[in-house]
């Protein structure tokens, strides 16, 4: 049964990848590839519809009002991507840079540090002054191995015990405080 011991393994992985751990934890008779075809259609129709965070918008305006160079490092494929941000293009086009999973420069995903290296370097920024925010734990174990602090904010059926490496953990964006991090913006 797909639940949230198997989704934990593959939040955050690679296409290819969180496909493999489903088909083995499941014991499906399927390739990644294949497994990746039959849901196609399902992804089309539900990630159109993905909701922001609360308080996600709110602080990357803020961020992006404050002069802040801004990135996404996402394990997803462009393609996924785009489709999970048909729906909110002015909040996306306020980033600097995106780099996603099948980015010809991206070796490997999380936990791999690639996405965040690449994104700190296209956006002129040193690792040991950039902030990561992640819902996954392999994007916080990515983000420490870039050499990046990270706010981990975990969906609530997540192990917390997951995120033990992220330098803070909350429950939302709404609860992040800029002035913990010297950052130049209000309190969300």
């Amino acid at each position: 049964i797909f639940d949230w011991s198997i989704k934990s393994k593959m939040i955050g992985r690679g296409n290819h990848e969180a496909a493999q751990i489903l088909i083995d934890s499941l014991g499906l008779p399927l390739k990644p590839e294949e497994f990746l075809e039959a849901q196609k259609s399902l992804f089309e129709e539900k990630f159109p519809q993905a909701a922001p965070m609360p308080g996600a918008q709110e602080l990357v305006q803020q961020l992006k009002s404050a002069g802040i160079p801004i990135a996404v490092g996402t394990s997803s494929s462009r393609k996924l991507f785009e489709l999970k941000t048909r729906n909110h293009q002015e909040w996306f086009s306020l980033f600097d840079t995106i780099v996603t999973g099948d980015d010809p420069e991206v070796k490997c995903c999380k936990p791999a540090p690639d996405l965040f290296l690449i994104a700190g370097k296209r956006i002129q920024a040193d690792p040991a002054h950039c902030l990561v925010f992640e819902d996954a734990p392999t994007g916080v174990q990515a983000a420490k191995a870039a050499g990046m602090s990270v706010v981990a904010i975990p969906d609530p059926n997540m192990d917390p015990q997951e995120y033990q490496e992220a330098d803070q953990i909350l429950d939302s964006f709404s609860e992040f405080q800029p002035a913990l991090w010297h950052l130049p913006i209000s309190q969300l």
